[in-house]
């Protein structure tokens, strides 16, 4: 299934949790190597349809994707992938958020071990949803934060690539597959789409570790938020940042600013998202995104 087919049926679903999966099926990853996980390699061209037809009728759809989203967008985001290799792929999932044990003391965890059906062998698959903001430093160089600017993209890349993808390499992560009845050798996979948030007022080059094709969005201080910004844009709340959104009433302006509150009383970055009108269906969709963070950030 191309980009391309996945984008245009992505448009017409109204259940939020089926445009997730879809978007996941497609989205552009924050990483460049030989272990990133291409989900639109393997899927096949009626998938776009088999969304559809959930979205129409919902009660036929997975029973995960059925269930209230955890608050959590980590774990919101490990049930519709799962959703994507089970029911979609075809794949089965031999381990999930298994633990590695060492005298007693957790050493780390594999996020999801799987049977690769399209090409027959055993893949482990590290998985992240990432949301990272451009800050210029004074050197010259380009930090990318998460919300909570205890998050940065330069460690988590590295971590993915040098510690979370190689931990079936451990003694104590074989003998856990061992007991699951898993001998044979095992693929490392990794797969982390997400946004890079670039300064309003700057223009930053993206690291060289990500694609090209990334998707991007905007971020501002709040004290550079202007009353005229606001007509158009709506607050997006967890799980919601998986994109895009769509809704069928117009925007409200004084829900934006409440928000926009909110950052100051709280000191609180929140992620809100730009709606336009679409013509034929009437919905509004989103057309741009922006991070607002506090004057005090990160």
């Amino acid at each position: 299934m191309d980009a391309k087919t996945a984008h245009d049926h992505t448009s017409e679903l109204t259940t939020p949790a089926i445009r997730h999966l879809a978007w996941l099926c497609r989205a552009p990853q924050l990483l460049h190597s030989p272990l990133t996980f291409e989900p639109g390699r393997y899927l096949s061209n009626i998938v776009p349809d088999q969304l559809l037809a959930w979205d129409r009728n919902p009660e036929t759809a997975p029973p995960l994707l059925k269930a209230t989203p955890q608050k959590r967008l980590g774990f919101y985001f490990e049930r519709l992938y799962r959703v994507l290799l089970e029911d979609l792929l075809g794949w089965d999932v031999l381990l999930q958020n298994r633990q590695i044990q060492s005298n007693g003391r957790t050493i780390g965890e594999l996020d999801f071990v799987v049977h690769n059906r399209s090409e027959d062998r055993i893949e482990h698959h590290e998985i992240a949803i990432k949301y990272y903001l451009g800050v210029p430093e004074q050197s010259g160089e380009t930090r990318w934060y998460g919300p909570n600017a205890r998050d940065r993209l330069d460690l988590k890349t590295d971590r993915m690539l040098r510690m979370q993808s190689q931990r079936t390499r451990l003694p104590e992560a074989r003998a856990l597959l061992g007991d699951a009845g898993i001998t044979g050798p095992v693929n490392p996979r990794i797969f982390m789409p997400g946004y890079l948030f670039y300064p309003a007022a700057k223009h930053l080059v993206a690291p060289e570790s990500v694609p090209t094709d990334h998707l991007r969005g905007r971020w501002c201080y709040l004290s550079q938020v202007k009353p005229s910004d606001i007509p158009g844009w709506v607050i997006l709340n967890k799980p919601h940042w998986i994109g895009p959104w769509c809704q069928s009433e117009p925007p409200l302006p004084a829900q934006v600013s409440a928000a926009l509150n909110t950052i100051k009383r709280y000191n609180l970055p929140l992620l809100f998202a730009k709606l336009e009108q679409n013509s034929v269906s009437g919905l509004w969709r989103e057309t741009d995104r922006l991070f607002v963070v506090p004057d005090s950030w990160p």
